[in-house]
C-alpha cells in the first residue's frame, strides 16, 4: 500500500476516500491540521500528499516535501492559487487538481444565494420560526428581465449562465478567453459593470484578478446591484464591498468565499471572539448572506473529487502520467 498524507481532513471527506483508496492501493493517513511549513513534516514516509483550498503549498512546504522524497501533491479542489507552481517544478514536486468535480454543484449554490437574497427567504425562515408572519420588509426583486453579468465562463460560469436563462434573465459575460458558440454576449469589463443588475464571479484568482472588484469597480456598477461570489474571496476587496453595502451602491451580496477565510471557514468559532472586523460587519448586514465555502459540498461532488484525486495519484505513481497535472505556465479559466 502507498501512503497518502491527507491534510485538513474533515468528516465529510472520509467516506468516499475510504471506500475508493483501498482498491486503488492506497492507505490514507488523515490529519486534521492544515498543511503549513510547520505541519509538512507529517508527510514523512508518504508517497504523496493531498491538500485542500486553504492549505499552504509555498516554497517552504514544497522544499520540505522534496527533502522527504515526496514527489506528488493532489489538490482535492479546482483552484490552485495557494500553490507556488514555479517552486514545485524547481523541487520536482508534481501538482494535480480536480478541474471539474461538478460544475452544476457550484452553479446551483450561486443560484441559491441569488434567489435567497432577492426573495428574502432567509429572513422569512427566521421570522416564521418565531411565529411572526408579517410581510413587512420582505419585498423581493423579480429576476426575469434583469441582466446578469458573469465574470468567467469556464465550466461553472457556463452552467450558471444556463440557469439564469431559465429564469428569463439576460446574460452578458466577460472573459479573457471567450467561449464562442455558447450563445453568450461577451462585453468589455467596464460595460459589464455598467449593465449588470446581478454580478456573479466565476473566474480563478490570479495576480490579474486579485481585487478585480474594488473601489473603482463599485463606482461603475449600477446602484442596488446584487453581487454573488462562489469562486475565490480575494476577487473582491472586502473593505470596499462593505463600504458599498453601507452606501447602498450594493443592494445585496451572497458570499461563499472570503479573502481572509483561512482561519475561520471550516471551523466552529461560535464561542470565540471574531477579530476580523470586516467579516463581523459583513455578517451583521441584513442584505449580506455568507456561507462557509460550501458550494462544492454535495455527495455527488465529493465522490467525483475522491475518484479524480485517487486516479491522478495512481496514474502518476504508476508512471502513466496524469491529465490533470498543473505546470507553472498553465493558464486556466
Amino acid at each position: 500500500m502507498d501512503d497518502i498524507a491527507f491534510f485538513d481532513a474533515r468528516s465529510y471527506d472520509k467516506p468516499w476516500f475510504d471506500k475508493l483508496s483501498g482498491p486503488a492501493g492506497f492507505s490514507i493517513r488523515y490529519y486534521e491540521s492544515r498543511l503549513t511549513p510547520e505541519t509538512a513534516i507529517l508527510a514523512h514516509n508518504a508517497r504523496a500528499a493531498c491538500a485542500f483550498v486553504n492549505d499552504t503549498l509555498n516554497r517552504d512546504v514544497l522544499k520540505i516535501f522534496s527533502s522527504l522524497g515526496l514527489t506528488a501533491v493532489a489538490l482535492r479542489c479546482a483552484g490552485f492559487n495557494n500553490v507556488d507552481l514555479k517552486a514545485a517544478e524547481e523541487f520536482g514536486v508534481h501538482i494535480f487538481r480536480v478541474p471539474a468535480y461538478s460544475p452544476s454543484t457550484v452553479a446551483e449554490h450561486a443560484l441559491a444565494l441569488l434567489l435567497t437574497l432577492t426573495r428574502r427567504t432567509h429572513k422569512a425562515f427566521t421570522r416564521t420560526r418565531e411565529r411572526n408572519f408579517s410581510l413587512e420588509g420582505l419585498t423581493g426583486m423579480d429576476l426575469a428581465g434583469k441582466t446578469v453579468g458573469i465574470v468567467g465562463t469556464g465550466r461553472v460560469g457556463l452552467k450558471f449562465a444556463n440557469m439564469c436563462r431559465g429564469l428569463d434573465m439576460r446574460v452578458i459575460a466577460y472573459d479573457v478567453d471567450p467561449v464562442w458558440g455558447a450563445g453568450i454576449e461577451y462585453v468589455r469589463f467596464d460595460e459589464l459593470c455598467r449593465r449588470s443588475d446581478v454580478l456573479s464571479l466565476h473566474c480563478p484568482l490570479t495576480p490579474e484578478t486579485y481585487h478585480l472588484i474594488n473601489r473603482g469597480t463599485f463606482h461603475m456598477l449600477r446602484d442596488g446591484v446584487v453581487i454573488i461570489n462562489t469562486s475565490r474571496g480575494a476577487l473582491l476587496d472586502s473593505d470596499a464591498l462593505l463600504d458599498a453595502i453601507k452606501s447602498g451602491k450594493v443592494g445585496a451580496a451572497g458570499l461563499d468565499v472570503y479573502e481572509e477565510e483561512a482561519d475561520v471557514f471550516y471551523e466552529d468559532v461560535s464561542s470565540k471572539v471574531m477579530r476580523d472586523d470586516t467579516l463581523n460587519l459583513l455578517l451583521s448586514q441584513p442584505n449580506v448572506l455568507v456561507t462557509s465555502h460550501q458550494a462544492f459540498l454535495t455527495d455527488g461532488a465529493l465522490r467525483t473529487i475522491a475518484e479524480t484525486t485517487i486516479r491522478n495519484l495512481r496514474d502518476f505513481l504508476d508512471g502513466n502520467g496524469a491529465e490533470n497535472e498543473l505546470r507553472a505556465e498553465v493558464a486556466v479559466k
